[in-house]
């Protein structure tokens, strides 16, 4: 039996077909990359002394070169700060409280510095989501991953952002970080086509660069990138207090990202409670209705 298909299906389903056939790879190889995420302590979230330094180290980090223009710096009341402290403590610019938070950088300026506008982090903290981890994973990963490379112009790389344009702004804090990464590809200069070639890349806390490659002989080699961090030297902080002040800017920016999350928590747990209540009630009111009839 023949299958007849409609004029009108047949004439959009070709070219919706090489639409997905086109797709399909990218689609595969974004799900194959995966990277390990360390985990944002998330009790942060709810320790306002937590979430004003992260708005301290956000403005006095991250805003000489980003914006985030979906916040205003008023919305800063609900973590407890008061207007005359964030109009003492967080306004440089001349800006009002009633201002969003953006950029005293000019666009020009931007482009001509990094090759390109820095992008708002408004809602990076959830723009960052993926099956690795949350949003917050990411950024508390990404803050403490940064190593020296010379080979970069800004002197900087990072081991789940590879070859990014930010350079560490952070690293009078943190100290630098030297690196070991080992690639591993195919070899089709051994004249079988199916060798392996390993090359080994070492970078020092001051970002000098050795290589050296050598073929794999045996084994179930297989290609890929693994990128091993040294210890931070010449930091002001410890690593451990590092880590809990980044905890804290990444508390900030996951607030940021949402920050009406916690008046709809606490309206949602009301709204469950009378639904609960109603149901409750719709119920032995029916009771009461039916008791009579037959």
């Amino acid at each position: 039996m023949k299958l007849r298909i409609h004029p009108l299906i047949a004439r959009f389903a070709a070219p919706l077909v090489a639409l997905g056939l086109a797709l399909s790879p990218l689609a595969a190889q974004a799900s194959g990359e995966s990277i390990h995420l360390d985990r944002f302590p998330t009790e942060k979230l709810n320790n306002e002394a937590a979430l004003q330094n992260g708005a301290k180290l956000f403005v006095n980090y991250c805003l000489n070169c980003h914006s985030a223009s979906l916040m205003r710096y008023n919305r800063l009341q609900d973590i407890g700060l008061t207007d005359a402290q964030i109009r003492d403590n967080l306004l440089f610019t001349g800006t009002k409280v009633g201002d969003t938070m953006k950029t005293a950088m000019s666009a020009t300026d931007a482009k001509a510095w990094f090759g390109a506008l820095p992008p708002d982090l408004s809602v990076t903290a959830r723009s960052r989501a993926s099956g690795d981890g949350s949003g917050a994973d990411w950024l508390y990963t990404y803050l403490r991953s940064f190593y020296r490379d010379s080979s970069r112009a800004t002197g900087w790389n990072n081991s789940i952002f590879p070859n990014v344009g930010m350079p560490h702004v952070l690293w009078e804090l943190q100290g630098t970080r030297g690196a070991t990464i080992e690639e591993t590809k195919a070899d089709k200069g051994d004249g079988t086509g199916h060798g392996f070639a390993k090359t080994v890349i070492s970078l020092g806390a001051d970002g000098v660069r050795t290589e050296k490659t050598e073929k794999l002989q045996g084994g179930h080699p297989h290609e890929g990138t693994e990128i091993s961090l040294t210890p931070a030297v010449g930091g002001k902080l410890s690593q451990a207090d590092y880590d809990g002040q980044i905890s804290d800017l990444v508390a900030y920016m996951t607030y940021m990202s949402d920050p009406s999350a916690k008046t709809r928590q606490r309206l949602g747990t009301w709204v469950l409670l009378f639904l609960t209540l109603f149901t409750a009630l719709a119920w032995w009111l029916n009771k009461e209705y039916w008791k009579d009839v037959k």
